[in-house]
């Protein structure tokens, strides 16, 4: 399985006519902790539950920052929208602005059920890793568990009561396109029939699926679902307050990374930052919004590194602005210095701070370090114990 897959099902906590599900607090967790809050079996949904959950689904004219928070477990997701959310929390949104303009053949802005569910492929595979272990019969059977089908291999078909058949998925169909001049096309060719609605489609095209999606409704989500996850974030160490430490603020940057020695970090703050100011939630928001747009910022870090010129607190600030146009705060840079600042001469270098957010960017999507490898093997022993 790719990191992608195993993080979907090991926080995935619902299953539908053999397809796994998250429900909205499942999704919260998976993108705020390491592990799970509780794991169990999974559990089947029975076609009355599905539709009463689908029936309680707010349109999306009336989404707010408290969407999942309020759902919690009313709500399925499918392995494919849990790629695509992760894009929403990870990208700029410069991105789906142009896709949505592909869709938009009469400039009203808006798209249907088919053309989302296309637009919505087209960055679940940017955002998913190609290439899965194992032989054929278990790639088929977690295909099966993530998308609620079968996939063929290429040059192959899979057998069932003695008969061959080949996946009718649009996806399959997707993956042999190579032009988009065919997007278009592909998308008069979705059957939605042989799709199970989710909370997310619903929420999209209401409960008939004939509604149309505006860009503006759409940014407005995207928005939401930043600010909600950075506001569970940030309230889990705020305290009730108006702001969190720098050490915690510095815990959470390095959540989710490769960094071995976090304690060498938490350090630098209390040698370098000695008077306790603290992070507010607008600093914290504009930071991460600032690292949906790392790899525009790299650029920019890299043409100091051309040029033989050290960054120091100017140059970061001027070079978020530029890349980004979002200003940073003096004291939120300063604070980034001095976390990341490993050797103390005030300069940051592209090793000590691209590396190290590049992976905290993906929430934990690219595995986890060896340190909660451990632990997550000592929780499933400890359980497997006590149920002995």
């Amino acid at each position: 399985m790719s990191s992608h897959e195993h993080r979907f099902r090991l926080f995935s906590s619902v299953e539908y006519e053999g397809q796994l599900y998250m429900t909205p607090q499942n999704f919260i967790e998976s993108v705020t902790m390491s592990e799970p809050r509780n794991r169990r079996a999974w559990r089947s949904l029975t076609k009355q539950e599905l539709e009463k959950i689908l029936s309680d689904t707010p349109p999306v004219w009336r989404g707010t920052s408290k969407l999942f928070r309020n759902l919690r477990e009313r709500g399925i997701i499918a392995y494919t929208e849990y790629l695509f959310l992760l894009c929403i929390l990870t990208k700029p949104h410069a991105g789906f602005k142009i896709a949505f303009n592909m869709f938009d053949a009469d400039g009203n802005q808006m798209v249907d059920k088919r053309e989302f569910l296309v637009l919505q492929e087209i960055f679940r595979k940017k955002n998913e890793k190609r290439g899965r272990k194992g032989d054929v019969d278990k790639s088929a059977q977690l295909s099966m568990q993530l998308y609620g089908y079968h996939v063929a291999p290429i040059n192959s078909v899979l057998k069932k009561d003695n008969q061959e058949f080949v996946a009718r998925s649009y996806w399959d169909i997707l993956r042999r396109c190579a032009s988009q001049a065919l997007f278009s096309d592909l998308a008069e060719r979705t059957d939605e029939n042989i799709m199970t609605d989710t909370t997310l489609l619903v929420h999209f095209f209401g409960k008939k699926g004939k509604a149309e999606l505006t860009f503006d409704d759409f940014y407005r989500f995207m928005d939401n679902i930043q600010t909600e996850m950075l506001e569970i974030e940030f309230l889990n160490y705020s305290n009730g307050m108006t702001t969190i430490s720098q050490e915690d603020f510095a815990r959470i940057l390095l959540r989710f990374t490769n960094v071995e020695n976090i304690n060498a970090y938490l350090e630098n703050i209390h040698q370098s930052i000695p008077d306790e100011k603290g992070i507010t939630f607008d600093e914290f928001r504009s930071f991460f919004q600032f690292l949906n747009n790392l790899e525009d910022f790299a650029i920019a870090m890299q043409m100091y590194n051309f040029a033989a010129r050290s960054i120091g607190q100017d140059e970061f600030a001027r070079a978020v602005f530029v890349a980004t146009g979002l200003k940073l705060t003096r004291h939120l840079v300063n604070t980034i210095f001095k976390i990341f600042d490993v050797d103390h001469d005030d300069q940051l270098s592209y090793k000590e701070f691209i590396g190290i957010m590049k992976d905290r960017l993906h929430r934990g999507a690219r595995g986890y370090k060896s340190e909660e490898r451990f632990t997550s093997f000592r929780s499933c022993l400890r359980k497997e114990l006590a149920s002995r």
